[in-house]
């Protein structure tokens, strides 16, 4: 659910009606932020978003903040038609005289704001609702239950408009006939190993595949608009001599393989994966432990080594509850090991360092900084 939010001295907020008598209580309040000015002078909107077991926040098109109620120890007075004294002209002043106003309300309270991380966990759960497989059966592309439009997906989504575009882009989903789906993880290795047969086939540089000859020829295996799509998630636009080309990049090509090979097993001795792995990718690309970080943790302590998948994205996003889930899966963890996995946690000027400091204790084992939990945390 969202309200949106006009700026001017005072902001209204008007939420969309409901029965629940909790959504009519919103009340006006004056905004004590830079914001203020920022969006007036641009002429935009402010969006608050949230559902009802959610805490609201507020968007503006670029972040988000969080709401919190500050109390003041002035009373704030809200006057239809009031005039401050840089508005007064000098006829206004020279007749100046006491006039009757009406006050429409009074606060004693304004909205403290916060810039906070997009909250972004919901948005794939939501699109896993209905995964793209694929073109269809007949009649299948009809059906709206478990699809979103961007509409949808703002309305639903605790984040400004540009940080959930960026999240769409980067969890690779894609538009298709309106709405937004997230691409079957099977389907989406279907379509890349297209692309890399079709380079090996045609001996191409991964440096450069060309756009129209692979729509050409992959196109009557699957739709063009879906290889377009591949290549853009998993490779670098751009034109030379007026014709479209892609640059694969290495390291994503090598990362999705990897998750292909890890999701498969709940761990994988170290040696034999990375064997396999790299007899997985194609030739001529090389694979590297540190291709995977936030992707898989490497178990060293174990005998013999192991690796096991473990997503940033499927870690609570709270911070306390980021850092209890970690240290209740391993009591203690280097610093190269947990970075990968906090790293999303930081604030604006803030470091992993100061993240670890706050929430783990630092000692030494075996010549070799660890960090484990401040709290008690059962395993």
């Amino acid at each position: 659910m969202q309200a949106r939010v006009c700026v001017y001295c005072v902001w209204d907020v008007d939420m969309p009606s409901s029965g629940d008598s909790r959504m009519a209580s919103w009340r006006l309040q004056l905004l004590r932020t830079h914001l203020s000015l920022q969006h007036c002078k641009a002429n935009t909107h402010l969006v608050i978003r949230g559902d009802q077991d959610e805490r609201a926040v507020l968007c503006s098109e670029d972040t988000t903040y969080d709401l919190k109620i500050a109390d003041t120890s002035n009373l704030l007075l809200l006057v239809p038609g009031c005039l401050t004294p840089d508005q007064l002209t000098t006829d206004n002043q020279a007749s100046s005289q006491l006039v009757h106003a009406q006050i429409w309300g009074f606060s004693n309270s304004y909205w403290e704001l916060r810039k906070r991380h997009p909250k972004l966990k919901k948005l794939k759960r939501l699109l896993m609702e209905d995964p793209y497989e694929g073109p269809g059966i007949s009649g299948q592309e009809d059906v709206t239950e478990g699809k979103y439009t961007m509409g949808d997906l703002l309305e639903r989504i605790q984040a400004s408009e540009e940080e959930l575009e960026a999240q769409l882009q980067t969890i690779h989903a894609c538009e298709v006939n309106g709405y937004w789906r997230l691409l079957d993880f099977d389907y989406e290795m279907k379509l890349l190993g297209h692309i890399t047969q079709l380079v090996d086939s045609e001996s191409w540089s991964f440096s450069k595949v060309p756009l129209r000859v692979s729509l050409e020829e992959l196109g009557r295996l699957e739709p063009q608009e879906m290889i377009e799509h591949s290549l853009n998630c998993y490779g670098r636009r751009y034109t030379d001599n007026d014709e479209v080309f892609f640059a694969l990049n290495e390291d994503k090509v090598c990362r999705a393989t990897a998750q292909m090979l890890l999701q498969n097993a709940a761990k994988f001795n170290l040696a034999e994966f990375q064997e396999v792995w790299q007899q997985s990718v194609p030739d001529g690309m090389g694979t590297r432990l540190d291709q995977l970080k936030s992707l898989a943790l490497v178990d060293r302590s174990s005998k013999p080594e192991t690796i096991s998948l473990l997503r940033v994205e499927d870690l609570p996003e709270d911070t306390l509850e980021r850092f209890t889930h970690l240290f209740t899966m391993r009591q203690k963890w280097t610093e190269e090991d947990i970075t990968p996995y906090i790293q999303d946690l930081c604030g604006e000027k803030q470091t992993t360092g100061a993240l670890l400091t706050k929430y783990a204790r630092l000692s030494m084992q075996n010549g070799i900084k660890v960090f484990n939990s401040r709290r008690l945390v059962a395993t």
